[in-house]
């Protein structure tokens, strides 16, 4: 199977979103899946996929294998609260992120913020036509993981390895929430839930994260 990362999906200017670039890794493994990041996913390249790796020429960029997700999310954040606490992280160093960037109009443009009270992170993400397969909720449960750990800022934690059970794929135009919460660290892992919430609250996806912080 060949893969190709448009540079529309970037998180850093030179690399892949990570959970976009899991999410197109995880379709040779079938639902649920674990990807793990060995290298930033190269951009606008032809990419080998091959007995569960992921590969640029001679380099394993990710590799990918079945798994079973034992994570209880917490209940669902209404559209209203989401959005309130949302908030354009005007300060990270990846400002042209597909998921997270203030600065694409053509982004998911999922901004997770602390909820009052709450102790999760959430955000509203309405999807486009375009938008309504399974890489696209892959990359939704992605950056407001990094939001979720409590390490201060996005740019001091990378995306290592992200978990997903993608239960459907979300309508065009519905009205979603994605809520982000702390999973405890071990030292420079830091480990996070995400779950997308649909617009009658059912759970669309659910995933666990391990973020690092890079030496």
């Amino acid at each position: 199977m060949e893969v190709v990362i448009a540079r529309q999906f970037r998180g850093p200017n030179d690399s892949g979103n990570g959970g976009y670039s899991c999410g197109l890794v995880a379709a040779g493994v079938g639902n649920p899946a674990e990807v793990t990041l060995r290298l930033p996913p190269p951009l606008d390249r032809q990419l080998r996929f091959e007995d569960g790796r992921l590969w640029d020429d001679g380099e394993v960029v990710a590799e990918a294998v079945a798994a079973e997700l034992d994570l209880e999310p917490p209940a669902a954040v209404s559209f209203a609260e989401a959005t309130a606490a949302a908030q354009p992280d005007v300060d990270s160093p990846f400002p042209e992120c597909f998921v997270c960037g203030h600065r694409r109009d053509d982004g998911l443009r999922i901004f997770a913020g602390p909820v009052p009270g709450l102790g999760v992170v959430a955000a509203p993400w309405v999807p486009k036509a375009e938008e309504t397969r399974p890489e696209f909720v892959w990359a939704a449960l992605d950056c407001p993981g990094a939001y979720a750990t409590g390490v201060l800022g996005r740019g001091t934690v990378v995306l290592g390895r992200l978990a997903a059970d993608v239960r459907r794929v979300p309508r065009a135009g519905e009205r979603c929430v994605v809520v982000g919460w702390p999973l405890g660290g071990d030292g420079r892992k830091h480990f996070a839930g995400t779950a997308l919430y649909g617009e009658d609250a059912d759970l669309i996806g659910v995933a666990r994260a391990t973020w690092i912080e890079p030496r």
